[in-house]
C-alpha cells in the first residue's frame, strides 16, 4: 500500500475541463490541435487509483497523444449530453469505448444525475407502482437502491433489470452511431462477459461492468470498428493494490480496482490494434 497516514498517498489527477463541458476529466491537460486518440469510458479509463492507467501508457507506446476522457462511475448518459466528448471523438483519429455498467443511466424506471451518473435522484410512478413498499427517499446511489429491489423482490426485479439493459444497448449504440471515425469497443475487466442474466445475491459485492451480457455485447460490435475483450489476468487481480496510490480513507475503494498490471495488459492489447489504425 501506498499510504501511511490519514490522507497522504491520495493521488493527484490533476483535473482539467475541455471547452464548454461540465465534466471534469483526468488531467494533464491534453492539446486537441494535433492527432490524438480518445478514450471513452468508466473508473477503469479514467484510472482511479492508477499512476499510469492504460490511455497513458498507451500514449507513450504508440508515440501520439491520448485524451482520457473517463469519468468514475460514468454511465454512458454523461457522455451522449456532453457536446465536447462527441466532438473530441469526432476530431480523433481513433476513439476507444469501454464497455461500462448499465446501472448509471435514466430510463422508464429512475432518474440519475446527469453528470455524476452513479446518483439515483427519483424513481418514476411505474417503478413505485411496482414496488409500494419501498420508500425511494432513503436512497442516494443506484447501487444501493437496487440491491435493495433485488433483494425485496426478484421476480420483479427481472422487469427493471429489463428496461435497463435495454435502455444501455439502445444508448450504447447511438453513442457508437454518433461517432464517425474508426471506434473500438473495449471489455476490461475482471471476468469474461457473462452469457444470460446472472443476478448476484448482493449486488454491491458485484463486479463491474453490472448487467452487461455478452448478448448485449454482440448487438453493439456491428456498430465498432473492432472489439477488444481483456480479462484481467489471475495474476494481476492477485496484485491487489500494489503499486497503487490512494489514502487511508481510500483503501476499501482502491481494492476493489483492477491495478496497475492489469492496466499493463489493456494496453498491450489496445496498442496493437490502434497502430493499425494510425
Amino acid at each position: 500500500m501506498t499510504y501511511e497516514v490519514l490522507g497522504a498517498g491520495a493521488l493527484n489527477y490533476e483535473p482539467c475541463r475541455y471547452g464548454e463541458s461540465r465534466i471534469l476529466f483526468r488531467g494533464p491537460q491534453r492539446r486537441l490541435d494535433v492527432p490524438y486518440v480518445a478514450f471513452i469510458g468508466g473508473t477503469e479509463t479514467y484510472g482511479k487509483f492508477i499512476n499510469a492507467p492504460f490511455p497513458a501508457i498507451i500514449e507513450n507506446q504508440i508515440g501520439i497523444t491520448c485524451l482520457n476522457l473517463g469519468v468514475s462511475n460514468a454511465g454512458i448518459d454523461a457522455f451522449l449530453n456532453d457536446c465536447f466528448v462527441l466532438n473530441a471523438a469526432n476530431g480523433a483519429q481513433a476513439t476507444v469505448m469501454q464497455i461500462i455498467g448499465a446501472q448509471n443511466l435514466s430510463n422508464r424506471f429512475y432518474t440519475v444525475h446527469p453528470r455524476r451518473n452513479d446518483r439515483f435522484l427519483k424513481a418514476s410512478a411505474l417503478l413505485a407502482s411496482i414496488y409500494p413498499e419501498v420508500d425511494f427517499s432513503e436512497f442516494h446511489f443506484n447501487r444501493h437502491m437496487l440491491g435493495m429491489l433485488h433483494k425485496v423482490s426478484h421476480e420483479r426485479f427481472e422487469l427493471v433489470l429489463d428496461e435497463i439493459q435495454a435502455a444501455w444497448t439502445a444508448r450504447m449504440k447511438l453513442m457508437l452511431r454518433r461517432i464517425t471515425g474508426r471506434t473500438v469497443l473495449l471489455w476490461f475487466a475482471d471476468h469474461t462477459p457473462p452469457a444470460g442474466n446472472a443476478l448476484f445475491c448482493d449486488l454491491a459485492q458485484a463486479s463491474e461492468p453490472l448487467f452487461v451480457t455478452r448478448e448485449m455485447i454482440d448487438e453493439l460490435t456491428a456498430h465498432a470498428t473492432s472489439f477488444v475483450e481483456v480479462t484481467a489476468s489471475a495474476q494481476a487481480q492477485a496484485a491487489g493494490t500494489k503499486g497503487m496510490s490512494f489514502s487511508e480513507m481510500e483503501a476499501l475503494a482502491a481494492g476493489k480496482v483492477l491495478g496497475p498490471q492489469a492496466h499493463g495488459e489493456v494496453a498491450e492489447r489496445l496498442s496493437g490494434v490502434l497502430d493499425n489504425f494510425l
